[in-house]
């Protein structure tokens, strides 16, 4: 969203410029070639004037003039919009220009255009400036001056013109030029979204990109967290994924079960893991929690170790089955500390047994040792009274 909302107003920009561009473009081709018919014209005027031209001649010129194709009007009116010569005869008389101020454009020479529609609603393409062949012709230095005096005179009265100041309009058919605007139009706007996609999906790979690139390295981290942790926890571990194959193997697992990570990972965990570990599995499967137990457990060479077990279901955190972990330590320490302290229990329930039997003799020799002593005091006694 943040690519489109960046990208969209440069597009946008970029193909609404290129669109006026190519209009202005085909307007600068059309009023080109008005200027250009509208000199052409000019120069057939000044061939003709020479030969006394009339009215109906300048008609005739301005009709075949007009016989092309794209070209749907030519005409000469004067400084009221009044038409002295049209392509069709049928205009002659007829107003044209409403809207122009026709007084100011006889005082430049500079073309003008605009675009006219019909009474079909078709779009015209009207070019429009001063009717001056006799100027463009003579107009050399003051030294003809006379000469064009002469001229001008001239073609006014063999056109009947009172006033020499007419304008010529040039009306250019819009229909192809329209056409070629609507499919550049099209071809612009259609390459504009082109581009948009493209930069849309080029700004999306890179943050795609970026983002692989943050979890990858957020993974690798992980990942060495996770194995520095499981390689040196003080506990054995063995992974086994769904298919009963061995994923994982701490270096205190290997020693416990004297087993290498090399031979028993890939493996079938049937192959290479004690037996009594995997009916923990079994359990598993039908408890589906925790099994947490005292085994004794057969490893090579049918060595026989005391293991406390810890077995558990690993899942994703959609909840589903990935394997097992078994998490498990060698108890033969803790049960030859657990006999050293039942045997000094038992030692210390002789001793307490020991010391009550003792002090059960010493209270009757306590008591004998009293009449022993009363006995000899009377003897004493008895003793030196007979004396």
């Amino acid at each position: 969203m943040g690519a489109v909302v960046v990208l969209f107003p440069i597009f946008a920009f970029m193909t609404f410029q290129n669109i006026t561009r190519q209009k202005e473009n085909s307007f600068r081709l059309l009023l080109e070639k008005g200027a250009a018919l509208i000199r052409s014209f000019e120069a057939g005027t000044r061939t003709g004037i020479g030969f006394s031209w009339s009215k109906v001649q300048l008609q005739k010129l301005l009709t075949e003039t007009a016989q092309q194709r794209d070209i749907v009007y030519l005409m000469v009116t004067d400084t009221n919009g009044n038409i002295l010569a049209h392509n069709n005869p049928g205009y002659i008389g007829k107003i044209h220009g409403k809207g122009l101020n026709l007084r100011r454009i006889i005082h430049k020479k500079t073309i003008k255009w605009r675009v006219v529609s019909n009474s079909e609603g078709k779009k015209i393409f009207e070019v429009f400036r001063k009717f001056s062949p006799i100027e463009s012709c003579l107009n050399v230095g003051n030294g003809h001056m006379m000469m064009q005096l002469w001229f001008q005179q001239g073609m006014n009265q063999r056109l009947d013109i009172p006033t020499f100041n007419p304008i010529i309009f040039v009306g250019l058919d819009m229909a192809s030029i329209e056409e070629a605007i609507q499919a550049d139009t099209r071809n612009t706007i259609v390459m504009g979204m082109i581009l948009l996609l493209i930069g849309f999906a080029g700004i999306t790979l890179l943050f795609l990109a970026q983002n692989y690139r943050a979890t990858r390295m957020s993974l690798s981290r992980i990942k060495a967290f996770s194995d520095n942790l499981v390689e040196n926890m003080p506990i054995g571990l063995v992974a086994i994924d769904n298919h009963r194959k061995v994923t994982s193997l701490n270096h205190v697992a290997g020693f416990i079960l004297s087993l290498s990570a090399e031979e028993v990972i890939g493996e079938d965990a049937t192959q290479v893991v004690p037996e009594e570990l995997l009916k923990l599995l079994k359990n598993l499967d039908t408890e589906n929690g925790v099994v947490e137990k005292e085994i004794d457990c057969t490893v090579r060479e049918g060595k026989v170790i005391p293991l406390e077990v810890s077995a558990t279901l690993l899942k994703d955190e959609n909840g589903m089955f990935l394997g097992y972990v078994l998490l498990f330590k060698d108890l033969s320490e803790v049960r030859s500390l657990r006999k050293e302290i039942a045997r000094s229990q038992r030692l210390a329930s002789v001793g307490r047994l020991a010391a009550g039997v003792s002090h059960e003799i010493r209270n009757p020799l306590s008591s004998i040792k009293g009449f022993a002593k009363d006995i000899m005091m009377f003897r004493k006694t008895s003793k030196s009274q007979t004396s």
